[in-house]
């Protein structure tokens, strides 16, 4: 046929030239790998949260029962969990209030999943 010559360069045109392609190896990644750990701390003063920090910066989740510093001295809590939010937020992690007594804090690779208020938590 008389414009064959058009088709095969169309078809040319729409191969994937393979050299623009970067091959990766399927390896797992290292939040796949990675063995959770789960700690709980308890603050009874102030200077309590440092653990809790290193931990969370060792890429630990942590439980945080807050009972005993409430009881004692709420300016020291509050002081408590804003070192804590601040430790989360320069490890890109999350934290949330669980309810009066416990926090948990997490790094990067766990999220806290929260429930709507019309829900009930399983």
């Amino acid at each position: 046929m008389a414009l064959d010559f058009l088709k095969s360069d169309e078809q040319e045109e729409d191969a994937p030239d393979t050299s623009e392609f970067v091959e990766l190896d399927a390896e797992p990644s290292d939040a796949e790998d990675r063995d959770v750990t789960i700690r709980a701390e308890t603050l009874t003063e102030l200077d309590d949260v440092d653990m809790a920090q290193k931990h969370l910066r060792n890429g630990d989740i942590v439980w945080v029962n807050i009972k005993q510093l409430r009881g004692r001295d709420m300016s020291n809590l509050k002081r408590a969990v804003k070192r804590l939010r601040k430790t989360v937020q320069s490890v890109d992690g999350d934290m949330a209030g669980v309810d009066e007594d416990w926090i948990i804090a997490s790094p990067s690779y766990a999220n806290i999943a929260r429930s709507d208020d019309g829900e009930k938590a399983s």
